[in-house]
């Protein structure tokens, strides 16, 4: 595996981001990026970033979860911000970024009674770790994401998506980003999220998850996302279904999973107002007042 780090100096002067950085080891020799906020003894709140973002999406979230005593952990997938970056398409495969990150925070941190939030990719991933070690886990949050099996088809704003991520001979992470937001970005805003891709060479990660979304049923991850729809369908853990008002991609899955899925009942799921997609950048702080009052109340 040809593996790139990403100078640190990079990563200088982020605004509205003074976390340290931690790493870890995982599978296949490659380091794993983190940043924490709030007590160590907090209840851990695992936050995992989706395509083409990075940890840093969740500065305006960290700041409401530490403040309500909570442990938050914002994660870099592989490929993704400080963490390590295979050079080969080829190398990131749908189970690799599950068990990357499982290895992560079971492993390494041994993490129990996680609060997993996904958004994005960080959905498709946190999901299935839910849904693989229930035992580790005490309540879900999903915001604006979905688990693909490949039985539903996708919107066609995905497939547009994906094709203009794939065909695009530079890879525009920052306007990425902004054309998931309502608000506008800052100069300093889109360039930490250029940050972790000094050059083309960098971005195989961010070109290739669209790509391994299952879109059909006989995907190679589809008979795993199967399975953990049939275990989060009726385990018995709160599950906090908090999307954006204003997301194309993945909008239609919140009545899926407020059908499908029995820890949803009973709870109040709030709708985030003038958002988009990446509503942690829109609207980060109202994100994680509902988060951190859906931990400490269930």
């Amino acid at each position: 595996m040809r593996i790139l780090r990403t100078p640190e100096e990079r990563f200088a002067d982020l605004p509205d981001f003074p976390y340290e950085p931690r790493y870890a080891d995982v599978p296949d020799g490659l380091r794993m990026a983190y940043v924490e906020a709030g007590p160590a003894d907090g209840e851990p709140v695992v936050l995992l970033h989706g395509e083409p973002s990075w940890s840093f999406l969740y500065r305006h979230v960290m700041p409401e979860l530490a403040a309500a005593g909570l442990r938050a952990i914002a994660v870099d997938l592989i490929g993704f911000g400080r963490s390590d970056k295979p050079a080969d398409q080829a190398e990131h495969t749908y189970a690799r970024h599950v068990e990357w990150t499982r290895a992560l925070l079971f492993d390494t941190l041994a993490l129990s009674r996680v609060t997993v939030v996904g958004q994005d990719w960080g959905g498709l991933i946190g999901l299935r770790i839910a849904a693989e070690h229930p035992e580790r886990v005490a309540r879900i949050v999903a915001a604006n994401t979905g688990l693909p099996s490949g039985d539903i088809p996708m919107p066609e704003v995905w497939h547009q998506f994906k094709n203009a991520v794939l065909k695009a001979p530079v890879l525009d992470i920052a306007r990425l980003v902004q054309a998931g937001c309502r608000t506008r970005l800052s100069e300093e805003v889109r360039a930490a999220y250029d940050a972790p891709f000094p050059d083309e060479s960098y971005k195989a990660g961010p070109r290739v998850m669209p790509s391994l979304v299952p879109i059909t049923p006989d995907d190679p991850a589809a008979p795993a996302n199967r399975a953990a729809w049939q275990v989060l369908a009726t385990l018995e853990r709160p599950f906090l279904v908090a999307f954006s008002d204003g997301d194309p991609i993945t909008g239609g899955m919140a009545p899926i999973l407020l059908k499908s899925i029995s820890g949803t009942s009973g709870l109040r799921h709030p709708v985030i107002k003038g958002a988009g997609h990446f509503l942690q950048e829109d609207a980060g702080a109202e994100l994680g007042r509902q988060i951190a009052a859906f931990v400490t109340s269930t």
